[in-house]
C-alpha cells in the first residue's frame, strides 16, 4: 500500500513524522514487513535520529548549515544550492521494519522530514511492503 502525506514547512528544520508512519502501518492491515518513507523533493530529505531531546534536531540543522553554507560561487539560478547539498547528504528515503503492527525504532529514535528550503508545501510517501 502507498500513502501520501502533505506537510507545510514554514521554516527550515526537522519535522517529526513518526506518528504518520505508524498511522500508515496501522491502516495497511499488515502484521509485519518493511516500510519505505520517501521524500520526492530535491531540497528536503528524510532521516532517523534522536527525538527525545529536541536540541538534537536543532543542532543537526545548525551543523548542516555550517557544513554547507551559501557561497557566492554557486551558479544554480534559484539560489538554493546549499539546500540541494544538505538534501543529498541526508538522503531521500529511509527503510524501516515493523513486526506485530509495531514500528521497530530504537528507544530514542524519531523519523524526521528535513526541510532545507522553506517555506514550502511538501509531500512524502510511505510504502508498506508486507
Amino acid at each position: 500500500m502507498l500513502y501520501e502525506f502533505k506537510l507545510n514547512t514554514p521554516r527550515n528544520g526537522f519535522y517529526e513524522i513518526t506518528e504518520m508512519v505508524r498511522h500508515a502501518i496501522a491502516g495497511s492491515g499488515a502484521e509485519s514487513g518493511v516500510c519505505v518513507v520517501y521524500c520526492p523533493h530535491t531540497t528536503a530529505a528524510v532521516t532517523i535520529n534522536e527525538g527525545c531531546d529536541h536540541d538534537v534536531a536543532r543542532d543537526m540543522l545548525y551543523g548542516l548549515e555550517r557544513a554547507f553554507p551559501d557561497y557566492a560561487e554557486f551558479r544554480h539560478a534559484e539560489g538554493n544550492s546549499p539546500a540541494h547539498l544538505r538534501s543529498s547528504v541526508i538522503g531521500a528515503s529511509e527503510t524501516l521494519i515493523f513486526e506485530n503492527k509495531k514500528l521497530l525504532l530504537g528507544t530514542w529514535q524519531t523519523i524526521y522530514f528535513c526541510e532545507f528550503d522553506a517555506p514550502r508545501s511538501r509531500k512524502y510517501y510511505v510504502k508498506i511492503l508486507a
